[in-house]
């Protein structure tokens, strides 16, 4: 009787052993699925903000058709992304063209913490939209800001960087104007209040600021072109032009005519040339299907991603372009 109990204990103890060994095997198993994944970190923006919401899109195409999986996080934006990608803490980032330039060149906003070259550019995504508001209909030009109250944006912000570019391209310095120094949120009161005469916001059209002020008090809507336009052209490569369709705001019955740059993203100069490939090919493959969870994916296009950019491409980026028929520059030439 014991003979046959400890075979017993002996089987159950072999049913136990190899119990365990499959649930081992399948952990295993399941382990390594998630190990071919690499990570990598997206800066982005504000939580509020265009960045974040489409970022996380973009992280989720990517991670679906490549072998790399992307995180968004939050961030303080261009100048911040821009240093986490030179730290290696992140492996993308989303930049305004502009300050992709600064940090290459080590002007401006980089001007204090040097340029860094450790990053090159994937594609350019969409038009952040350098726009002159104003409710007092005799301000018609940007000549007419002379003697006035012009938010600007924050001190050493992209806003603040463009609105001097249209400034001293029609001749004005900020002793000629009152300069406030103001978010959009607090530019749009402001105006609505009589404390200031014009703003300046670079973002998207439409803008929720505008949108609401142009919805509750009606404003105007000042053309960056002619002269100004052109000579920002050619001391800036990094604007492009571009016309805010009529009907963009309330009340807006003109097309209006103003200077651009672009909501881009960079990538780590170390990343390998089939990941940034894959990447590149998983964001514009899949237009339609992003413009459809994102409104500014309606604004995807080849051409929309490989103009205007005065940073490097990355080869991998390139390799894509290329098969579409378009080179693009990797060596900063």
């Amino acid at each position: 009787m014991r003979k046959k109990e400890l075979i017993g204990s002996k089987r159950k103890s072999g049913r136990l052993i190899g119990l365990v060994v499959s649930l081992a095997l399948a952990v295993s198993l399941l382990s390594g699925c998630g190990q071919g994944k690499t990570r990598l970190t997206f800066g982005t923006g504000g939580t509020a903000g265009t960045y974040y919401s489409y970022g996380g899109v973009i992280a989720q195409y990517i991670t679906n058709n490549t072998d790399v999986k992307v995180t968004a996080v939050s961030t303080g934006g261009s100048k911040a992304n821009l240093q986490s990608v030179q730290d290696g803490d992140f492996q993308l980032g989303f930049v305004q063209s502009d300050v992709m330039a600064y940090a290459w060149n080590g002007v401006r906003a980089f001007e204090q913490d040097g340029a860094t070259h450790d990053f090159r550019t994937l594609g350019g995504l969409y038009a952040e939209t350098v726009q002159l508001f104003t409710m007092d209909p005799d301000i018609k030009t940007v000549a007419d800001l002379k003697g006035k109250s012009v938010s600007i944006g924050a001190a050493n912000s992209g806003v603040y960087f463009n609105a001097l570019d249209v400034l001293n391209a029609g001749g004005i310095t900020l002793d000629d104007i009152h300069p406030q120094y103001l978010s959009f949120e607090d530019s749009k009161e402001s105006l609505k209040d009589g404390k200031i005469d014009a703003a300046f916001i670079v973002a998207g059209a439409p803008t929720t600021a505008i949108t609401e002020l142009a919805t509750t008090n009606g404003v105007y809507l000042i053309n960056i072109d002619g002269d100004i336009r052109e000579s920002i052209l050619n001391d800036c490569p990094y604007y492009t032009t571009y016309q805010i369709p009529a009907g963009t705001y309330p009340g807006q019955d003109e097309p209006v005519e103003t200077i651009t740059v672009k909501a881009t993203i960079v990538v780590s100069e170390n990343l390998d040339d089939d990941t940034v490939y894959d990447m590149t090919a998983a964001i514009f493959d899949h237009a339609d299907e992003i413009a459809s969870e994102n409104a500014k994916g309606e604004e995807l296009s080849l051409e929309n991603a490989t103009t205007g950019m005065t940073i490097p491409f990355h080869e991998g980026a390139a390799r894509y372009y290329a098969e579409h028929g378009i080179t693009v520059d990797t060596k900063g030439e």
